[in-house]
């Protein structure tokens, strides 16, 4: 019950920022929302209020602001022989446009450095000692299986004299799948042991990068974190997060990452589950980071997507008038098309990953 109810508040939330970013950007501008739902037809459940009217839907993947006179997802043709109006999105400015498109995405970066501020009041401001002395250790990886404990010092590797955390692990990083002798000290007594590295994903320098690794983290301390401190340590962490997904598309569009690690709905389910298990904030990390995601992705130029409407606005504002309908339906159906050849792929990972 617990993945149901967590998967429920992760995509909530998500989806609502999101949407609500369009929501009131349109209000702004004085565009006519006509719906606003979270989840996709059919409805389960529905009240209009005023000229909108607000839906609770059953299919769980997002959500959608139904603007008038804008061709989205929904196909409608019904005002193409109709006058332009002027509460409708086709009769604005480009720039009020991709200020529309453009607020769910902008909603989503601002959930997430909101997240991360409050987090960085309450746990304070990371600082990371470059003392080469272990504080974690990884069950499973080398380092726990050869014993070493937390509070061991490193004092050599291969030979190499160890002063610093960073010349240590640029050592290792680069030694995968090679026997390493290691030197530290214990309780004041020199010991050694020898150990193999293993290939494994990372983050070094803000990049996903295969390197290797024997399980073992350092030293951090925390101070306690002023406004100014935690608000840049907020736009800092969303900012990394950014980095780390645009890395991540980078290496499956390159070939370094499997399309079988996308996942969707049940992945993000059980996520949410084992973040719930581990407390509160564990499952606002996960959903700040969810909305980091999420903002990466619907900016992207791709039809259907908010980036793609904010091409076609800027498209239309150099050329100084709206592109032809039928041009525009077409690259909605196109847009359309591909996003339900991404569901139908982390569909297909989530049941082979849950039979897995």
């Amino acid at each position: 019950m617990i993945y149901i109810i967590s998967t429920i508040v992760v995509l909530g939330i998500l989806v609502f920022i999101h949407e609500f970013g369009h929501f009131i950007a349109a209000k702004i501008v004085g565009i006519r929302v006509e719906k606003f739902s979270l989840g996709f037809p059919p409805k389960i459940v529905g009240k209009k209020i005023g000229e909108t009217e607000y839906c609770l839907s059953w299919i769980p993947l997002g959500g959608y602001v139904k603007l008038s006179g804008m061709i989205d997802e929904s196909m409608d043709k019904n005002y193409i022989e109709k006058p332009i109006e002027s509460y409708e999105y086709r009769g604005k400015k480009w720039w009020q446009k991709i200020f529309v498109t453009s607020a769910g995405v902008i909603m989503n970066l601002l959930l997430a450095i909101f997240i991360f501020t409050i987090f960085t009041f309450k746990t304070g401001v990371p600082d990371i000692s470059n003392d080469p002395i272990i504080s974690g250790i990884a069950k499973g990886m080398p380092a726990a299986e050869a014993g070493l404990q937390s509070g061991d010092m490193i004092i050599s590797v291969n030979g190499n004299k160890i002063e610093k955390w960073e010349d240590m692990s640029e050592i290792i990083h680069n030694l995968a799948g090679k026997e390493i002798s290691l030197k530290y000290e214990r309780s004041n007594e020199v010991k050694s042991v020898k150990l193999t590295p293993i290939l494994q994903q990372t983050v070094v320098d803000g990049s996903i990068k295969k390197v290797g690794l024997i399980g073992i983290s350092g030293k951090v301390d925390y101070h306690s974190a002023s406004f100014g401190e935690a608000i840049s340590s907020g736009f800092k962490t969303t900012y990394f997060w950014f980095k780390l997904t645009v890395s991540s598309l980078g290496m499956l569009i390159k070939g370094e990452e499997s399309v079988k690690n996308v996942g969707g709905l049940i992945m993000i389910g059980k996520l949410a589950g084992e973040s719930a298990k581990s407390g509160m904030m564990s499952l606002f990390s996960l959903i700040a980071i969810l909305s980091v995601n999420l903002a990466f992705i619907n900016i992207l130029p791709i039809p259907a997507l908010d980036g793609g409407h904010i091409i076609i606005a800027i498209i239309e504002g150099i050329i100084g008038k709206e592109l032809n309908i039928k041009v525009k339906m077409a690259i909605q159906q196109i847009g359309t098309f591909l996003l339900l050849g991404l569901i139908v792929l982390v569909m297909i990972n989530d049941v082979l990953r849950l039979f897995g």
